[in-house]
This record gives structure tokens, sequence and C-alpha cells, in this order.
């Protein structure tokens, strides 16, 4: 019986067991305050022992249950979206090996465990964004493997200065080491390690070029796996650099990586690639609160965003599917009369990430940025903070206004329809939770209320500035099929803007230009120039000019060879005497 049900049938209902038992047991944790350590002694070898440490506290667990909840739909999504792809297996084989890579860096506090998780991640989502096998595949896994080989390096640096303190469980050594040189040299490895797991500037390049996954990979990466893990272990390191010149940098690092992000999803035609720069800016807006020295608020918005993201890639999945795998937002229109559930779940998820008043992001958002105004905070992050937000509702306004309203742009041969039962469900119940999560996560997380006085203006700035945002974002997209676009009559400064400020090249090109052009140089001087002139090629024209000395002498006269075989005989003489 269990053999005639399918691989993503199963893997849903065990994932989906498993997350809803981590997310009560959570909320127990949290209500109780209660952590468990686990040790696990692998190998005893004479006095030393290789022991496998697990932390299991409300914040790890929330954090499982959540990565396996939308991990479980994810995959119960896969089965309809994948449809027809002969490699299902494979594909959600690898998926659950993420997943597990996941669950092992969430539960350790001990640094070599996390690099098992984070390579682990590292390695399979290389696998996971070459599974269609493609040119652009290829360049986009590359970049993706080689961008975080940088931070699993700096990983690396961190557990062999670990070593002084005698043993790996940061844990420990948070608040004791917080001033010695080293925990700082180690705090600085870590925070250079998670900006690139979690893209900030200037490795940003990696994340929208991963798009070349297959969509239900990309709703698992964007929402709550791959780029979160850099922002969690952040969250968990956060006690050893607060208020160190660190965090100061990761701020502007962070509030720069937010403000690139939402002007680049501004000038984005690619549904995808859109939707992957929103993760940037949020990923930002995560990064900053936490280097300002407010872990929970961080993990807070990580987990409400996780929610509404998963979905929105979901919803875009589901058009991209319906489209004829066209990505163009400029060939939809008129969505929301074809595939009216879609675009419900769209559109409620969009609102979630602009922070519409009593959606899960709002929840979350709008305390940070509260926060943020309480703070003693200079006025160019406080600028950044609030100019991201309206930038938010902008390229999500401009998003629904090409691809929900007016006519339909492409072909009529392109049947939308609703019939895709099984993605619809996985979308639905996850609607349930962007519409409810923001407020339950916020009721357990936050069980007694914080004192926020602000005054009127400040108080309503968020709201003032996600108004304004959404108005000229109309403004700037209004569509038409000649050049009437406003972007296009500032084109280098659109080049610019819409190019991730040029890092994309910078991160490919700018590397490996220098060096190969280098060894061009080398290679023309020294290879095919004078080693080859000097070496090969001397040795060969002197045996030329020898061998034909000989063959002149050869072919010249007898006279030549009695007149050598004399002397040689003489020699002879001379040297028996």
């Amino acid at each position: 019986m269990l053999w005639s049900l399918s691989i993503c049938f199963l893997s849903f209902l065990f994932l989906f067991i498993v997350a809803m038992i981590l997310m009560f047991m959570g909320v127990y944790f949290i209500s109780y305050d209660l952590a468990i350590f686990i040790e696990w002694e692998v190998l005893s070898l004479n006095s030393s022992s290789i022991v496998m440490t697990f932390l299991f506290d409300w914040m790890s667990l929330l954090f499982m249950g959540f990565v396996l909840f939308i991990s479980a739909l994810v995959i119960f999504y896969s089965d309809e979206y994948m449809h027809g792809d002969l490699t299902i297996n494979r594909f959600i084989i690898l998926v659950l090996m993420f997943v597990l890579s996941m669950m092992f860096l969430i539960i350790s506090p001990n640094l070599i465990s996390i690099l098992l998780g984070w390579d682990g991640l590292g390695l399979v989502s290389y696998c996971l964004v070459i599974y269609y096998q493609n040119v652009k595949s290829y360049n986009a896994g590359l970049l993706t493997a080689l961008s975080n080989r940088i931070g699993d390096v700096a990983l690396l640096m961190a557990i062999a200065w670990m070593m002084t303190y005698g043993s790996w469980n940061y844990v420990y050594y948070l608040e004791f080491g917080k001033d010695s040189f080293i925990m700082m040299l180690i705090s600085t490895m870590v925070v250079l390690a998670a900006m690139t797991k979690s893209a900030q500037i200037p490795f940003s390049s990696w994340l929208p070029a991963a798009m070349a996954a297959p969509t239900p990979v990309s709703a698992l990466v964007h929402s709550s796996t791959l780029v979160t893990a850099g922002v969690y272990l952040l969250i968990r390191f956060n006690g050893a650099f607060v208020d160190t010149w660190l965090s100061k940098f990761l701020l502007l690092v962070a509030g720069l990586t937010m403000f690139m992000a939402g002007l680049g999803a501004n000038f984005e035609f690619d549904l995808k690639k859109i939707i992957a720069l929103s993760t940037l800016s949020q990923l930002g807006l995560m990064m900053s609160i936490l280097a300002m020295g407010f872990p929970k608020l961080a993990f807070f918005h990580l987990l409400t965003h996780a929610l509404f993201k998963a979905l929105l890639f979901m919803c875009a999945g589901s058009l991209i599917h319906n489209m004829k795998d066209s990505q163009d937002i400029r060939f939809m229109g008129n969505i929301c009369s074809q595939m009216p559930l879609t675009a419900v779940c769209f559109n409620i998820s969009n609102l979630a990430l602009c922070g519409m008043p009593f959606l899960a992001g709002f929840y979350s958002k709008d305390l940070i940025l509260e926060i943020v105004s309480l703070s003693y905070i200079n006025m160019f992050s406080f600028f950044l903070y609030f100019f991201s937000t309206g930038l938010t509702v902008c390229y999500s306004l401009r998003l629904v206004y090409y691809s929900m309203t007016g006519e339909f742009n492409s072909t009529s041969f392109h049947p939308l329809n609703d019939e895709g039962w099984v993605m619809l469900k996985s979308m639905l119940v996850l609607v349930m939770m962007a519409i409810l999560g923001g407020c339950m996560l916020s009721w357990v997380m936050f069980p007694s209320p914080s004192m926020i006085c602000l005054p009127i203006t400040l108080k309503l700035l968020a709201l003032i500035v996600s108004v304004l945002g959404g108005w000229f974002g109309y403004e700037v997209s209004k569509f038409s099929l000649s050049y009437n676009l406003l972007s296009l009559k500032v084109f280098m400064m659109s080049n610019f803007l819409g190019s991730m400020w040029f890092m994309p090249f910078i991160s490919t090109y700018g590397v490996s230009y220098l060096p190969l052009f280098l060894g061009k140089q080398v290679f023309k001087t020294m290879d095919q120039g004078w080693s080859e002139d000097w070496g090969g090629q001397m040795i060969y024209k002197q045996s030329v000019r020898y061998s034909q000395m000989v063959q002149d002498w050869q072919n010249n006269s007898i006279k030549i060879y009695l007149i050598s075989f004399v002397l040689w005989v003489i020699m002879l003489i001379m040297l028996i005497l």
C-alpha cells in the first residue's frame, strides 16, 4: 500500500507531523523558559573524546518547526509543479538533504557541527541550482558555490581560532570573551561567513542568480533555509559583537543591501528575480536590526518573512507554470480574472511583504521600524531604513500593476486556469499562516507588551513612506507598448541601479579578468616567449645547426675522413705513450 503512494506525499506527511510536534514543543519551551543540551559521545580514544552536542531551546525548536512546515508544503507543491519530470525522486531526495543540513545547522551550539550543516547547504544548493542542465544554470551554480566558499573558509578560520579556548562550543564563550582580541577575530570571521550566506554587499550577486533553480527550491531557499542561515548564526553570536565596531560596520552594509535591492527590484522584469531581490531587501532589514542589538526582533521577522515569502514564490511558480514557463511580467496582465485564487494568494503575500496592518509582515516590520525610531541611530541609517520600506511597497505595487491589472499581454494561446489543485492546497495553507502567523508568533514571543512611546509623526512615518512608495511605484511603471517608461529615459542610471550596482559583473569578470589577463601575458612572454626562445627552440636550432655542419663534412670528400682518422690515431698513440 505504502509503495503506491508517491515519494512527495510520504515526505510531506512525515515532515508535516514532525513540524507540528516541534512547533508545539517550541511554544512549551518558551512558556517555561527551558533549554536542553544533549551530548552524544561519538568516539572515545585514550583520554580524548569526540562529542556531538545538540542544543534544543525555544529558538531552535520554533525555527526547525517552521523550516519543516514550509518544506512539507513545498514538497507537496512539487508533486504537481514537477509533474512529468523523470528524475523527481532525485529532486525530492536533494530537497530532503537540504532540509537535513539546515536542521544540523539550527541545533548545533558547536562550530564543527555548524560547518557540517553549513557546507551541506552549500553543496546541495549547488546541485539544486544546476538541476535544469543548461549553461545559465551552470554559471549560476558556480557563482553560488564559489561565493559561499569564502564564508566556508572564514568559518574554518574561526574554528582554528576557537581552539585557543579549548572547546568549539561557542555558546560558553560569547559573554566571557567579549573584550578579548581573539573573540573579536572569531566574531569578524563569523560575520564574514554570515555575510556571504545571507548575500550582503559585496556578495549579493549570487542570490538572484540562484533563481535558475526550480521554483519550489526557490520557495524553500529564499524563505527559511539557505539565506537565513547567516542571520541565524549571527542571532546566536549576537552577544559577542554587539556594541563593537563590527556591529556598526554590519549596520552600514545591511542598510546599503536593503537599499540596493529595493532599487534594483524596481528596474527588473523577471518575476522570480523581483521576488529574489525582495528577499535580499528583507535580509538586509534582519541583519541591520541584528547589528543594533535586537536578536529577538530579527528572529521574529525571520519567521514571519519565511511564511509570506514561501507563499509569494509558490504563487509565482503557479503563474510561470500556467504561462508556459514565461517569467517576464510584461507578458502578464489580467491574471486576477483568469486565475482568481492564485491572484488572491499572490496579493495577500504581497501585502504581507509591504507590512499591511494585521498581516504577518506588519507585526515584525512595524515593530522593527518603531524600535529604530526609538533608538540612538544616525540620520543615514534612519534614512536607509525608511526609504527601503517605501521601495518595498513601490516594487510590490509595480508587480501587481503589471501582472494583475490591464490586458493579458501574451498570446491568446495561453489558456490560464486555476486547476492546479495540489499547488493551490499548499498555497491556501500558507495564506492562512501569512494572515494569522504574525499575531500568533507575537503572542508567543512577546507575551508582555513593551511600551513604545513615539510622537505622532514618527508613529505614522512607516505608513506615510509606504503610501508614498506605492504611489511612486504606480507613477513610474505606467506601462504601454511604446517607450514611454520613465526608466528608459534615464537609461544609464536604470542600467546601474537595475544591475545591482554592477555587482554581478564585479563578482564574475572583476574576479576572473585580471588573473586570466595576467596568465595570458605570462604565457605569451614566458611559455611562448623567452623561455621558448632560450629553451626548447634554442636546443632544436642548435641541434639542426650542428647536424648540418656534420652533414657538410660528410658530404665534402674522403680527404676530411682520412685527416680526421689520422688525427684520431695520433691522439690515441700519444695517450698510450
